[in-house]
């Protein structure tokens, strides 16, 4: 509680400094790839009504950003489907407004009308704002033809965090020939810098029906369309108001039930209140804070089967801990990073927390977290802290530096127990992405001594263009690094790994194909190899949008521990053992724009000193835009000699997902696992009665496989309301 109070101090110290730097730091701005592509937005002189009608007098005599250029399924000419964007605002709110016009006959195709949908499988459109002319962050809007809503914001110069929501509106209207959309977005609903006369801007389509992907400042094929490198410019007509203090409150209630069978408790019954706060310290900068929250409602994980030695990486989908995310998790690589947000949380509740993240400047980005969690019969409470500053150097790169914190509360006798990473990155991105790269050094600190290195290095660079993809990465892990609070697949090893591709693109009825191989080589602290995976495949993008791959995988492991390939037996590999395989795979992905879509992967092989068959798979069904049906499977068929047993390891997880509306949503989730022996059944129920304001209905069931006894089972239900 104490770092608690620290912070808070600190932040209301730091709105004063953060404001006058907001005034008088001088920006460095870098010139995007595309800025002769510019776009200029008068501002209004009446109102305009969300109706999916462009009928307004401000809609006549925009200017219109057309002749959007083709980037899939080759990057050549402009698009066949056309398209037209316009844009207004006031001092409250800016507006978009788009017609797709239809090039060819036949339906619009929309999966569902859930948020947040899923890019490939959806008609759509998309924009992508860099509102402070980074080239790295920023925030996407959309909509799929059946009027779904996507938002997200963004980081790492292309890459959307679609767990983040705001408010704002749409509306979008089908005629024979195009379909038409109208959006309000509040300019409080994000980060910008007051008085500013630009952003960057770029606008994407995708047309399934013609298998077409464009945007309207053109992009290379081998980048998504939300690369900021290649937005063009939006040209304000008068400079942005300066925004007003933004204030929200989202309190909650729930209740639960829950009994867990395998224990042999009693009936739990449980109901609380919290609430999260977002307050716009500045235009650029926000402070989240959040009393008692509640996260039963997030999205159940994926599970997979695990044949390998080390823990498995599952993403955040906690929206508390989303906004300006790369602050905090951007740290390091995915498999060695010093601050993994899924720790905090999960083995204890969350008392409180705060966090501050955001822009000082155009140069400086700055974060701040500290959460409180509860004590429990097995653990201590623990604080965890985060800070970390970001500055941007040359075109589009960074260096940056984070601290990491952990510290139990009041342990016995006065103990003091802590954990502590220090961390510098510097991350490269050149003007035109081609070039792009990493370099960073994290040191661990606690209360022991340590005789092998505390530390964890690594170095990335990466090279891309049309036709060929060069990487090269190499990390060095000490023996005792020790990231209580990171994601650590393993220790005391040094790592290099090159990788080369190389794409022809014909565009005939064969899009693409080409060759890649990737080479991932493990030594010891002394050089010694104890791990490498060698690959090399084909790969092919049909014009139907179907794909398929092939390839061959090379497998060497010296074993460090004793250990069972199959999580099932009694029995291990011994420490010291070594073993050489591998095996082909082939894999298959049907035209996803069809109602009916499948897709399947075959791998045989050896496997370690036996052999194995994996079987992928899956099957879907959708009713656009109100049901789709998903069903996922993988089979393992593990063969080790004695004494191991036969392992057959099934994992099959049904899903259904039904939209009522853009309001009402219902899906079904279940997980048949014969690795962890367990099935799952998840089932949610949500209903967006008003903009960000939820009405949550959460139910989850656990069996043992074979003889089906219930393990556990509970009921949650939660209300939230978004007050601004």
């Amino acid at each position: 509680m104490k770092n608690l109070f620290l912070l808070m101090a600190f932040v209301l110290v730091l709105a004063g400094a953060v404001s006058g730097m907001e005034n008088h730091q001088p920006d460095s701005v870098q010139q995007t790839f595309n800025k002769d592509f510019v776009l200029h937005v008068k501002k209004t002189t009446g109102p305009i009504h969300i109706d999916g009608k462009l009928d307004e007098p401000d809609w006549v005599r925009a200017e219109k950003a057309n002749n959007f250029f083709r980037v899939l399924p080759v990057d050549t000419g402009l698009a066949d489907a056309k398209s037209e964007v316009v844009m207004t605002y006031n001092d409250q709110a800016f507006y978009l407004a788009f017609t797709f016009f239809d090039s060819s006959p036949g339906k619009r195709i929309m999966e569902s009308f859930r948020r947040d949908f899923v890019f490939g499988n959806n008609d759509n459109f998309l924009v992508f704002f860099d509102t402070f002319l980074d080239q790295t962050n920023g925030f996407s809007f959309g909509t799929s033809a059946s009027g779904a809503k996507w938002d997200g914001i963004m980081h790492d110069g292309s890459a959307v965090n679609l767990n983040w929501d705001c408010k704002w509106e749409s509306k979008t209207v089908h005629y024979d020939d195009r379909w038409v959309t109208e959006m309000r977005i509040p300019f409080r609903s994000i980060r910008f810098k007051s008085g500013t006369d630009r952003w960057y801007v770029n606008f994407s389509r995708l047309d399934l029906k013609m298998n077409e992907k464009s945007s309207w400042a053109p992009v290379p094929r081998q980048f998504p369309t939300a690369s900021l490198a290649y937005t063009g410019v939006l040209d304000w007509e008068e400079p942005l108001p300066k925004s007003k203090t933004m204030f929200s409150l989202i309190p909650y209630v729930y209740g639960s039930v829950a009994k867990n069978y395998e224990a042999g408790s009693k009936t739990d019954y449980q109901k609380d209140v919290g609430f999260d706060a977002k307050i716009g310290v500045t235009t650029s900068m926000n402070l989240d804070l959040t009393y008692n929250p509640d996260f039963a409602q997030a999205e159940v994980d994926q599970q997979v089967t695990n044949l390998d030695r080390f823990e498995l990486l599952f993403p955040e989908k906690r929206q508390f801990f989303l906004e300006n995310s790369d602050l905090f998790a951007g740290f390091g690589y995915d498999v060695v990073t010093p601050f993994f947000s899924r720790r905090i949380g999960l083995d204890a509740p969350v008392l409180f927390g705060a966090r501050l993240s955001g822009k000082l400047n155009n140069n400086w980005r700055l974060g701040l977290m500290d959460m409180q969690t509860e004590k429990t019969a097995d653990l201590p409470g623990r604080n965890f802290a985060v800070a970390s500053v970001q500055r941007k150097l040359f075109a589009r790169s960074s260096a940056g530096l984070i601290v990491v914190n952990k510290e139990n509360i009041d342990e016995p006798g006065g103990a003091q127990d802590f954990n502590r990473v220090l961390g510098l990155d510097y991350n490269l991105a050149s003007s035109n992405n081609a070039w792009n790269g990493k370099f960073f050094y994290h040191h661990s600190f606690d209360e022991d001594e340590h005789e092998g290195g505390q530390y964890a290095q690594g170095a990335h660079l990466e090279y891309k263009t049309r036709n060929i993809g060069i990487s090269f990465a190499q990390t060095s892990v000490g023996t005792d690094y020790n990231a209580e609070v990171g994601f650590v697949r393993r220790k005391g090893y040094n790592f290099l790994g090159p990788s080369f591709s190389y794409t022809w693109v014909p565009n005939k009825k064969i899009v693409a194909h080409g060759v890649f191989a990737e080479s991932e080589n493990f030594y010891d602290t002394e050089f010694r190899k104890i791990d490498h995976e060698q690959t090399v495949g084909y790969n092919f993008e049909f014009k139907s949008r179907a794909t398929a791959q092939i390839g061959w995988l090379d497998f060497y492991v010296h074993l460090l521990e004793d250990f069972d390939p199959t999580h099932k037996n009694d029995v291990y590999l011994p420490a010291g053992s070594e073993y050489r395989y591998g095996g082909a795979w082939v894999e298959y992905a049907s035209d996803n724009r069809k109602n009916l879509k499948w897709s399947g992967s075959y791998t045989k092989g050896t496997f370690y000193n036996g052999h194995i068959d994996l079987v992928e798979g899956m099957l879907g069904y959708r009713f656009q835009p109100y049901v789709n049906f998903t069903l996922n499977m993988s089979y393992n068929s593990i063969r080790l000699p004695q004494p191991f047993e036969t392992t057959d390891l099934w994992l099959i997880g049904p899903k259904m997902d039904i939209t009522f509306s853009d309001k009402v949503f219902l899906s079904t989730f279940v997980q048949y696992n014969e690795q962890i022996d367990n099935m799952n059944v998840n089932l949610r129920f949500q209903w967006r009665y008003a903009p960000v304001s939820d009405f949550f209905v959460v139910y989850t069931d656990n069996y043992f496989t074979g003889d089906w006894a219930s393990r556990n089972r509970a009921l949650v239900v939660k209300l939230s309301y978004w007050l601004n």
